[in-house]
């Protein structure tokens, strides 16, 4: 009988985690929150992160201190264990651009900035995409570098102009409420 007893133990402990398991989980969560502390603060704002979490992630971007700092990630850590990290896995992947969609959007952007360079009649699809595009601006950026091309100069002007159009891109869905009928409209 005590064997009996012994192999139902046994089977039970196969049903839930070993502390090996619990204890890399834990640390997984400590290193996302790790992470988290890396982000710029307006990269972490984008987060949609729970308050607690958000603030202790603040506090340890402030923290200097070797020591003081591990214990702090410790703390996220465990505020992370009672947070759904699938939607924090997914905004570091969209901050990263490993997200697809990111990825699509960035390619889109550089070539439209290849065809503003090549083609200045762009800058009407530009605006028409964009009415709060600043022209004198875009155009400004388009000439020199154009010259820096020339020159064999660095491409400053170049990544300007991919810069503000990724600005761009992403200001239509918070600028105004009613720029998506705008948008449909002229489709």
């Amino acid at each position: 009988m005590p064997d009996h007893d012994y192999n139902e133990d046994y089977s039970d402990s196969l049903d839930r985690p070993s502390k090996t398991q619990q204890k890399a989980a834990m640390h997984a969560l400590r290193d996302l929150g790790s992470e988290l502390v890396e982000l710029s603060p307006g990269q972490l704002k984008r987060m949609d992160l729970p308050e607690a979490l958000y603030a202790a992630v603040r506090d340890a971007q402030k923290i200097t201190a070797h020591g003081a700092r591990r214990r702090q990630l410790q703390y996220i850590g465990k505020l992370m264990r009672h947070v759904d990290e699938a939607p924090i896995h997914a905004g570091l992947a969209l901050v990263r651009g490993e997200s697809s969609a990111e990825t699509a959007r960035l390619h889109r952007i550089e070539r439209l900035r290849t065809q503003l360079l090549s083609d200045e009649n762009t800058l009407s699809e530009i605006t028409r995409q964009w009415p709060a595009t600043d022209l004198q601006h875009l155009r400004q950026l388009r000439r020199n570098a154009l010259k820096e091309q020339e020159n064999n100069k660095p491409p400053k002007n170049y990544r300007a102009i991919f810069q503000y159009l990724k600005e761009l891109d992403g200001a239509p869905p918070a600028a105004t409420a009613n720029q998506p009928e705008d948008s449909g409209n002229s489709e």
